[in-house]
């Protein structure tokens, strides 16, 4: 995610076998679940440090299989149907799924009525049978899914100017449809939407079919990596669809309001050179498609959902922005395509993991490509630092959201600060063993789900050095330890007249607002 100057304040494994994955996750908080018969119903949680009851223990989904109807407004709930196969990882007598924002009307386990009660943002299923562990499972749940925002809730639906479109991190896929709502436990995607003719549809991965049944058009789109819930995309509107070709025949699809892709199109012509950039960096692209979803809507922040990020169609007509700047936007969610996307974090302390790393390619492709220097940026985000760790938490142990604002731990700790950290690492370990880390962290971890205990132990066997007490001081420290090469690097002291940090890059990310934002409009 990168939040944007039109931000609002409140909005913002190793790679072992996929089918381990759930069981590997905190596994002191998986023995709570066990789910004794007598006991009533109630949420639970894989125990994530910012997010206690998000995700469930005892499953780990393998495939989700989507069906959604809409109506032809974006105003109504959709009619859906969610099919999720998954694997016990213990025996169950009744398993709980997120889902909070919907009408539940039946739910079948392996083809057969189910039980099924509201706790908290939970579903509770009770099957007719208990499940053994290691047995295989299909939960069939029939449902509305209201694109009406969530009193209290950020994310899930977006309402555009024209249909629909989802943002579902951190926590808000289940705000659409029933999941496994953690980013531990990702699965393969089927995705079918069925829309009125005349709209277009587009979802993550690629299309395998499109059905026209009288005044109805149904589309089918399937992933071909794993992903996480919190990355899903659907996109509904009076759109077109444009195609090109990326590094190695890579399809790049792009979607765009019909009425403006004209305008729209040196932007998306953009997207290939950007995708060949990153690839000279880290290695080759990790997914089957890509492309850039531009929605008539007012979200204040862009969004890296797997193969199809969403961007606000705003970000590219604003003439105050300025070309480099918008490029470095879109580079960031690029980026993320690698880092949070293939490699998505085994739980959300681990965030600096996405953000760090896509920040940190946003400024390097700004570097080499605007003349933007990196050390100048690092320099100023150094001086703020001690005031974002202060106000967020360290990069590697972010404060919990703010109550109401469960977004919130997208602060400029885990964007700018995090970046910093990385700075500061190959200003440690020189710059051919950090490029060779960067390349191996995407090669090893592909498609899995990875820890920052994890990043700890590649770097120290790429560097050939025990790194720990530099993670340690970097990552968890409340103050930003020397930087290494610049001992002339000091804090800034806080702003006396606004009890605030003197004012981070430019560019920093998660906080474009007030005087931030203005200088990056003006281009200055």
């Amino acid at each position: 995610m990168l939040q944007t100057s039109r931000s609002r304040a409140t909005r913002t494994g190793s790679h072992r076998p996929r089918r381990l994955k759930a069981t590997a996750l905190l596994a002191s908080a998986v023995s709570v679940c066990l789910l004794a018969a007598s006991a009533p119903v109630a949420p639970a949680g894989v125990g994530d440090r910012l997010f206690p009851n998000l995700g469930n223990p005892g499953y780990d989904v393998q495939s989700y299989d989507l069906s959604f109807t809409y109506p032809g407004t974006n105003s109504k709930p959709l009619q859906a149907v969610t099919t999720m196969r998954a694997l016990t990882t213990s025996a169950l007598d009744h398993l709980n799924l997120d889902f909070a924002h919907g009408k539940v009307e039946s739910v079948d386990v392996d083809g057969e009525p189910a039980k099924f009660a509201d706790a908290g943002e939970d579903l509770v299923v009770t099957p007719d049978k208990p499940l053994t562990a290691g047995s295989w499972t299909r939960i069939t749940v029939r449902h509305t899914s209201d694109p009406e925002s969530a009193e209290g809730e950020d994310g899930g639906w977006v309402r555009t100017d024209d249909g629909l479109a989802m943002a579902n991190q951190a926590d808000a896929a289940h705000l659409v449809f029933p999941c496994n709502d953690h980013p531990s436990d990702k699965a393969m995607f089927t995705i079918r939407i069925t829309a009125p003719n005349g709209y277009t549809v587009v979802a993550n991965g690629v299309p395998t079919d499109k059905e026209r049944a009288g005044k109805t058009t149904t589309w089918t789109y399937r992933t071909r990596h794993p992903m996480a819930t919190e990355l899903a995309q659907v996109s509904i509107g009076r759109s077109s669809v444009m195609h090109r070709d990326g590094p190695h025949g890579l399809d790049v699809r792009d979607v765009v309001p019909t009425k403006d892709r004209k305008e729209l199109e040196p932007w998306l012509a953009k997207t290939p050179d950007q995708i060949a950039w990153m690839e000279s960096k880290v290695g080759p692209y990790p997914f089957e498609t890509y492309g850039v979803l531009m929605a008539e809507a007012s979200t204040g922040f862009e969004l890296e959902t797997q193969t199809l990020s969403l961007f606000e169609k705003g970000l590219f007509t604003e003439p105050a922005y300025p070309k480099w700047y918008v490029e470095s936007i879109m580079v960031h969610e690029l980026s993320h395509q690698w880092f949070g996307d293939s490699v998505s974090p085994r739980t959300w302390s681990d965030l600096w993991l996405n953000e760090g790393h896509a920040t940190w390619y946003e400024a390097l492709y700004a570097e080499e490509k605007a003349n933007k220097p990196m050390e100048k940026r690092m320099k100023a985000a150094y001086g703020a630092s001690d005031g974002w760790r202060a106000a967020g938490g360290p990069p590697a142990r972010p404060k919990a959201p703010a109550p109401g604002q469960k977004i919130s731990i997208f602060r400029p700790n885990v964007y700018d600060g995090a970046a910093l950290g990385l700075y500061a690492l190959r200003q440690e370990i020189g710059g051919p063993a950090f490029e060779r880390l960067e390349r191996a962290w995407v090669t090893v971890h592909r498609d899995g789900t990875a820890t920052t205990a994890d990043f700890e132990r590649l770097a120290s066997e790429i560097s050939g050095r025990d790194l720990s007490g530099f993670f340690k001081a970097w990552l968890y420290g409340e103050k930003t330890p020397p930087m290494p090469g610049h001992p002339d690097w000091k804090p800034t002291a806080p702003d006396a007249k606004h009890g605030k940090n003197a004012k981070p890059s430019k560019n920093t990310k998660a906080a474009r607002t007030g005087k931030a934002a203005k200088t990056a409009k003006a281009g200055k």
